[in-house]
This record gives C-alpha cells, sequence and structure tokens, in this order.
C-alpha cells in the first residue's frame, strides 16, 4: 500500500542576510528572522527594516517564503512602539508574523489583519486544545512546545486545522519551552525578551554555608559540573517518524550559529527529506548525513522529548564537542571568467597548498588541491588571511554561496 503525507516544509534560521542567502542556497523553503528588536535573539545581528524588504523580495523570487518574529513578552511601556514596528510589517509584507504574546496577537489581528500569524514556541502550545484555542482567534500556525513526544505530536494530525511547527535540530533550552528566568537573575538580561546570556551554559560550584571560601566543583561520574546544560538536539536518524506524524514545517534552530553551521544541517535534512518523499519505502538513513552533523560543533546529540527516553532528557555534563569538527575557510562568491576559477571570501586562513572541501546542495562534497591562488590583480598568493578575497582554479566545479572547508 502506497504511504501517504504531506512534504513538510524546511525551516531554516537567518541571523542576517548572508545567512538567509545560504539557507535558501542549501534548500531551505522557508526562512525565519527578525527586526533590530521585539525577537527573541537580539544579538544574532537581525535586520533593518530595509533590509527586510530586501529580504521578502529576495525570497520571493526564488519562490521561498519569509516568517518574521516579533516574539517577545512585552511591557505596557513598549506598546506604541510595537504598534508602529506591526505596521512597518504590513509594508514590508513578509508571509506571516511570529508572535507569542496574546496582546501583540490582538494588536496584529487589528493592524495587519491580511497577515498571517505563527504562534511562538514560547507561548507553550502542549495540547490540541490550545491549539484549536489559537486557531480560532485566527492563528494559522502554531510552533508546539519542545516537550511533547511524537505521539503527543501525531495526535494534531487530525485533531486541529492549524498547522505545526516543530523543532527537529539545534540547541534546546534547559528551561519549559524557552521560559527561563536564569539569565534575568544572574545577568540582568531578560531572556524572554530577546537577550539571554546563556548561563546554562557556565560552570558551577557549591559552597557550604560554614566555609564561604571553599568551592566544590558540580560533579557526576567525573563528566563534569554542566548541571542545567541540556544536549543538542538531532533528529536527522527519525525522519520517517517525523513524517508520519503530519508536521507542517520541520524547523531548525540556530539564528546566532555561523553560516558553516547552517549549510550543513540545511543541506542535511533537506537531503533526507527529499530521499524520503522520492522513495519512503526503501528509505534508509544515509551515513554520510551523520557524519556531516558530527563534524558541525554541538554539544551531546539526543532526540530530546521526542521519544520520552529519560536518558535522552538529561543535561549534557560534557558541554563539549567531540571529534574533529569541520574547518571552515569560506565561500564562493564569484565564477570565471576561466573554467573552475572562483572568487573565495576568506574568513580562515587559506594556504596554497592545502587540500579544501567543497559543499554544494544535492550533492556529496567534493575535494580538491588549489591549482591557482592569485589576489583580484593576479598575483599570485602564498595564503590568504581573514575578510579578504582571492581567486583559486579548482579541480571541480562549484557555485556562488557554496561553502568552503580545509579537507
Amino acid at each position: 500500500m502506497k504511504k501517504t503525507f504531506q512534504t513538510p516544509e524546511l525551516l531554516a534560521p537567518a541571523g542576517n542576510f548572508e545567512k538567509l542567502e545560504i539557507a535558501l542556497h542549501y534548500g531551505a523553503d522557508a526562512v525565519y528572522l527578525a527586526g533590530k528588536n521585539f525577537s527573541l535573539r537580539n544579538f544574532s545581528g537581525n535586520f533593518t527594516n530595509a533590509e527586510l524588504s530586501e529580504a521578502v523580495h529576495f525570497a520571493r523570487k526564488t519562490g521561498k517564503k519569509i516568517y518574521l518574529a516579533c516574539n517577545i513578552y512585552s511591557r505596557s511601556h513598549e506598546q506604541k512602539e510595537i504598534e508602529t514596528f506591526l505596521e512597518q510589517v504590513g509594508k514590508i509584507d513578509p508571509d506571516a508574523v511570529i508572535i507569542s504574546d496574546p496582546g501583540i496577537i490582538r494588536m496584529a489581528k487589528q493592524i495587519i489583519p491580511d497577515m498571517d500569524i505563527h504562534l511562538s514556541t514560547q507561548a507553550n502550545t502542549t495540547n490540541v486544545s490550545s491549539a484549536n484555542f489559537w486557531y480560532d482567534l485566527g492563528i494559522k500556525r502554531v510552533n508546539l512546545a519542545r516537550e511533547l513526544s511524537i505521539d503527543e505530536i501525531r495526535m494534531f494530525k487530525n485533531r486541529t486545522q492549524a498547522e505545526t511547527e516543530v523543532f527537529i535540530h539545534g540547541a534546546m533550552c534547559v528551561s519549559y519551552s524557552g521560559r527561563c528566568l536564569l539569565s534575568s537573575f544572574l545577568s540582568n538580561r531578560d531572556s524572554n525578551r530577546g537577550l539571554c546570556s546563556h548561563p546554562c551554559r557556565w560552570k558551577y560550584s557549591v559552597v557550604e554555608e560554614l566555609r564561604p571560601n571553599e568551592y566544590h566543583s558540580l560533579m557526576e561520574d567525573n563528566r563534569g559540573s554542566y548541571i542545567f546544560n541540556s544536549k543538542d538536539l538531532c533528529m536527522i536518524e527519525h525522519i520517517p517518524q517525523l513524517m508520519s506524524a503530519g508536521i507542517t514545517s520541520f524547523k531548525i534552530e540556530g539564528r546566532m550559529k555561523g553560516i558553516n553551521y547552517l549549510a550543513s544541517v540545511v543541506k542535511t535534512y533537506r537531503e533526507a527529506i527529499d530521499t524520503y518523499v522520492t522513495a519512503p519505502d526503501t528509505y534508509k538513513t544515509n551515513p554520510d548525513w551523520l557524519e556531516e552533523l558530527y563534524h558541525v560543533f554541538h554539544r551531546d546529540y539526543s532526540t530530546g522529548f521526542f521519544f520520552s527516553n529519560p536518558e535522552e532528557e538529561q543535561p549534557n555534563y560534557q558541554n563539549r564537542h567531540r571529534g574533529k569538527i569541520h574547518s571552515f575557510i569560506g565561500k564562493i562568491t564569484d565564477i570565471g571568467p576561466a573554467d573552475n576559477e572562483y572568487t573565495i571570501e576568506i574568513r580562515n586562513k587559506l594556504c596554497h597548498t592545502d587540500l579544501i572541501e567543497v559543499i554544494s546542495p544535492g550533492r556529496p562534497p567534493k575535494t580538491s588541491k588549489i591549482l591557482n591562488f592569485c589576489d583580484k590583480n593576479r598575483v599570485s598568493l602564498q595564503s590568504g588571511h581573514p575578510n579578504t578575497t582571492a581567486r583559486i582554479k579548482l579541480e571541480i566545479d562549484c557555485q556562488p554561496n557554496d561553502i568552503v572547508r580545509k579537507k
């Protein structure tokens, strides 16, 4: 019997315009981003209003979508400023605006009534009744709480008309659906207003009341002292279960991550989704996908709450990457004029003797020697340094926005 399912949207983060280009280049169907204020990642660079308009125009040219986050929990004195921002959102015209605060939702329904609204994971939607409540208020899509199991997520498929969005990869918050106060208390930066200082990643010690100068590291089986630190989520080995759950959108975390991370993760999940859609009955996880994600900097991977496995939900006491990490060099920005000649924007030192690896959408990484290495005036170079550009001739074909790594 033929399997029936809807092909999910692959939704990627974009902390700035370069990340937007990379996410779409490697196969994202949509990106989520933010303006300079009112989102939960105020340190990710983000977009001016002019850049937001450019981003929407850029995405629409390629048939992709833009979702604009306005998902802080606001204060009373900010209401006029948010009202002004929503008026600007209406002019920018993204495909949807992401909101968590009921007051901002109410305001958006009045100011931009024709704009789709997606409910942020910060709203902690854990059941079908809540999803239907929000749908009845005009919410098109609900980003479900990360604490749900795959069986609970599957319940939404036939019991709500609201679209569902679920995180499938990236960092997870130590607190319930990201509603954390550690940063507010320890560094006076409110995580629910986009200013999180990530104190859950810090090292901690304990002090006994009568011995105020004696600090004792918090250890568990000699693994470390990261008592709050959650593992990273990785669901690449469970695409069939995610597909069968009827999820509308597979979401990748990481607006503050770099383009090397973004390229690897988006490319990998794009290939996995497309492979399943093409041949679900013979689908198997490609070991190359696991290898690719393993070499992106990460904490210990887990399946989070998806399978109700207590071991997967435990803190990450290591808080460090294991194994080799991809050595990011830069990205291709232009092609030609000669065959296999490219302009490269260098981010980390590159030597003419280096063996490099280029990742392009829809194919395995390709390795090449550098056949010629020169500056824009065609003066030969022995090496290139960060924040410079150079021209290189390779043994392989590349595209603009392809990521270059040291092999």
